[in-house]
């Protein structure tokens, strides 16, 4: 039986190696939910770092009990870590390739020290975000007075253990702040579901309708039939 390998430094190695003083792992998480923000965790490592917090993985991989072990422990191990986030309506207004792009930005201007490269998750450049909108949402951000080099890994958040890391950094971050949100909108079961697709969360779509924090353009508000609900 073959076993899902562990993430490593290989990457950020090489980036050392290419001169990079400050590398960044970048992820994101929220990006399917039809409820609340999307999340993108920054953690930030130099060359030499001490060994990392053992059972770092995708946060996908690790339980929820773990990550909140987890994420301490990995602030403690980085040089820093931050997330951003964009709001459902920014969600809805610039559609989520930009989305994710402008909480990208803001969790790099959280830092004290933007690094020189950083490690995203995917084909494509998470901070290449082309509409105008966007542009004049980040232009005052500090860190593209020096912009990092992004340096784009399919199935990094796998294979880096940076953005592996930071995956577990936005996760927790972005569950914390949706049970947060779930006592102003309890039958929603927010705490639970964290704003992703769930019975519960489906049945008080049709017993309630949309909240505040709701994506209004995802695709499931036309798929709803309220007309024939169950309630």
């Amino acid at each position: 039986m073959s076993t899902r390998p562990e993430p490593d430094l290989a990457e950020e190695t090489a980036l050392f190696s290419a001169g990079a003083a400050l590398v960044g792992g970048v992820d994101e998480v929220g990006r399917g939910a039809w409820a609340g923000p999307v999340t993108v965790g920054i953690v930030t490592i130099r060359a030499g770092h001490p060994d990392a917090p053992s059972g770092i993985r995708d946060s996908k991989l690790v339980s929820r009990a773990r990550r909140r072990v987890l994420a301490p422990a990995i602030d403690e191990w980085a040089v820093e870590s931050a997330t951003g986030d964009a709001t459902p309506a920014e969600c809805d207004a610039l559609g989520m390739r930009a989305a994710v792009a402008l909480a990208a930005s803001r969790a790099i201007e959280a830092l004290r020290e933007p690094p020189d490269a950083v490690i995203v998750d995917g084909p494509l450049d998470l901070l290449d975000g082309r509409s105008e909108r966007l542009a004049s949402l980040v232009a005052g951000h500090r860190w593209r007075q020096r912009p990092p080099r992004v340096v784009p890994v399919v199935k990094a958040d796998q294979r880096c253990l940076s953005v592996a890391a930071a995956s577990i950094v936005a996760k927790v971050g972005r569950d914390s702040a949706m049970a947060g949100l779930a006592s102003s909108f309890p039958a929603f079961d927010f705490e639970g579901n964290v704003g992703y697709p769930s019975p519960s969360h489906q049945r008080a779509l049709f017993g309630y309708g949309l909240t505040a924090i709701h994506r209004r353009s995802w695709s499931f508000v036309d798929a709803l039939r309220w007309e024939d609900a169950d309630r």
